[in-house]
């Protein structure tokens, strides 16, 4: 049997590409559509958190007649983070990894973006903020990780216009959207599930920035849950990454959402536009209130919003989106 190589989406600005992906042992069952029922989907769901990856394995980049070389490192992960000798064309691109399996190349596509000339991005995060998870109660949210496919997971309502007015806002060509990054707690483990959820449901095509992928049946357990460490590091470096982007943050009160954002805010208070915290409880948070009071003094707007059509209507207000 041959590994298994996947590929997830990358980013480049006009001096800089990064890519990513595991090198994984193999296993038949590994590819999982995330669309069987019941019991069926639990064991699936479970099996994407017992894969086993390849440290130290070879790993080429494809790009621009090149072949780069690097090694995975131990927990299968590989990173290109390399300049961009010519021009890239803006928009979504494609590149191809390799890995070399007893004499035989193995090869997989993937694609980056590189973001069209413009002044807005978002970063939004993904449970309880555009995915129905149940974060504030564990036992449910497990549940519904293991017992609903993609196709019975739940969406709130309004999101999808939302997110596809701010995805086209400012631009005049159907083929130039805004950047877009989904930043979660979620692990690597998922990626083929959001990305299968994110096309069902046509929100915009992101980037997505996870957490380390998990290797045992432990980790599933606490899937998404203990330090949300990673989630600021990887704001606060596609900030940098882009300092000429204006970027708005969509987050939620279930977690540490509007601490991170506040802090991101403090730290950028010419890179970020707005900052959208979904309500998940009966009441509005104190603490989430007093976070946002601070990123508005700094002299961003905010809107704390129990339904996306107050989003909509708020974005509208701000000139985020047209009216």
């Amino acid at each position: 049997m041959k590994p298994v190589l996947k590929l997830y989406r990358g980013y480049a600005n006009k001096e800089e590409l990064i890519v990513m992906g595991h090198v994984l042992q193999p296993d038949q069952k590994h590819d999982y559509d995330f669309q069987k029922k019941s019991l069926r989907n639990a064991r699936s769901v479970i099996r994407t958190f017992r894969v086993k990856t390849i440290g130290n394995a070879d790993v080429y980049l494809h790009l621009n007649g090149k072949k780069i070389h690097t090694k995975s490192l131990d927990d299968g992960y590989f990173k290109f983070s390399i300049p961009l000798e010519q021009e890239t064309r803006h928009g979504w691109v494609s590149y191809e990894v390799s890995i070399v399996h007893q004499g035989e190349e193995l090869r997989s596509s993937g694609s980056f973006i590189r973001p069209h000339e413009g002044k807005l991005g978002f970063i939004s995060d993904i449970d309880d903020t555009f995915l129905v998870s149940h974060t504030r109660n564990p036992v449910r949210k497990l549940l519904v990780l293991l017992f609903r496919n993609v196709h019975k997971r739940k969406i709130f309502a309004d999101v999808v216009p939302h997110y596809q007015a701010l995805s086209s806002s400012g631009r005049n060509n159907r083929e130039e959207q805004n950047a877009f990054f989904y930043v979660s707690s979620s692990e690597w483990n998922l990626y083929r599930f959001i990305v299968d959820f994110t096309e069902l449901h046509q929100l915009p095509r992101a980037v997505l920035l996870l957490k380390n992928i998990k290797t045992g049946l432990t980790d599933f357990f606490l899937s998404g849950r203990g330090d949300h460490h990673h989630k600021f590091e990887k704001i606060k470096h596609i900030l940098e990454f882009y300092p000429g982007i204006s970027f708005t943050l969509l987050g939620d009160d279930a977690q540490q959402d509007p601490d991170l954002y506040e802090d991101i805010c403090k730290i950028f208070p010419v890179n970020v536009k707005a900052v959208y915290i979904r309500q998940t409880g009966p009441a509005k948070k104190e603490k989430t209130l007093a976070s946002l009071q601070n990123i508005e003094e700094i002299g961003m707007a905010t809107c704390y919003f129990r339904d996306s059509r107050e989003a909509i209507a708020h974005s509208k207000k701000i000139g985020l989106i047209s009216s």
